[in-house]
């Protein structure tokens, strides 16, 4: 059985999230954090070894304070971030255990994951090396200048990336290795880069990242309707 480690980047700003409380991942949602729904999708998977949180260095005593036990029992490494998401991934990707094949990269603030969507990714990227979840693009779509529609895109071919994005450990190592400061929008775009293919899966408009506080309250809804993942528990970080 293939071994996988997880990265939860969890370090940005949350700029568009205006919650003068809470950064994004670690708001209550479902009277858990937002980061936690995510990490134990992954936490209780037998062939997941490893799953490592990004936090920034701001936020790393709160962290600890607010969520110690949480990490504690469920064997979650903690590493600090970087300046950008891509130098939070690498410092992350140093912490990776060596016996690990796989590394899958998840947005911390995506808490909407399921068991079934996690296996279809780590299946495919089993065979081809590198693979993603992503949605086809539905909307109609509009290039904007100013106020003002300049053309209406075609959707046709389009896709819309979501995680986890899921790589051999050795060629996401060769990617962060040669970005050479390139910013790119997400993992694959730098796996892209080496001339790897990347498969794509699909996955679910349900797979929701959180970027807003109307986001929050959409997830607590879908999180009433998906099954909860094995080992559920009810420990509430925010009962204090």
């Amino acid at each position: 059985m293939a071994k996988f480690a997880v990265i939860l980047p969890a370090a940005g700003k949350s700029s568009r999230f205006r919650d003068q409380n809470y950064k994004k991942p670690f708001a209550p949602l479902a009277n858990r954090a937002v980061w936690l729904h995510a990490a134990e999708r992954f936490t209780n998977r037998d062939d997941v070894k490893q799953v490592i949180i990004v936090v920034s260095r701001e936020d790393r005593e709160e962290f600890d304070r607010k969520f110690g036990a949480n990490v504690m029992i469920q064997g979650i490494d903690v590493v600090d971030g970087g300046a950008e998401r891509a130098d939070s991934i690498q410092n992350a990707l140093a912490r990776v255990k060596p016996e690990c094949d796989f590394v899958a990269v998840h947005d911390a603030a995506r808490p909407c994951i399921v068991d079934e969507w996690i296996t279809r990714v780590f299946e495919a990227a089993e065979r081809s090396g590198a693979a993603i979840l992503a949605q086809p693009v539905a909307a109609t779509l509009k290039r904007v200048t100013g106020d003002t529609i300049v053309e209406t895109v075609s959707r046709e071919q389009l896709w819309e990336a979501q995680t986890p994005q899921v790589f051999r450990r050795e060629l996401l190592l060769d990617a962060y290795a040669k970005r050479a400061g390139f910013v790119a929008t997400d993992d694959a775009q730098l796996v892209e880069r080496l001339g790897h293919p990347v498969t794509v899966v699909t996955g679910s408009p349900m797979n929701l990242k959180i970027t807003t506080r109307d986001d929050l309250r959409m997830a607590e809804q879908l999180l009433k309707a998906l099954p909860k993942p094995k080992g559920f528990s009810a420990m509430n970080p925010f009962a204090d």
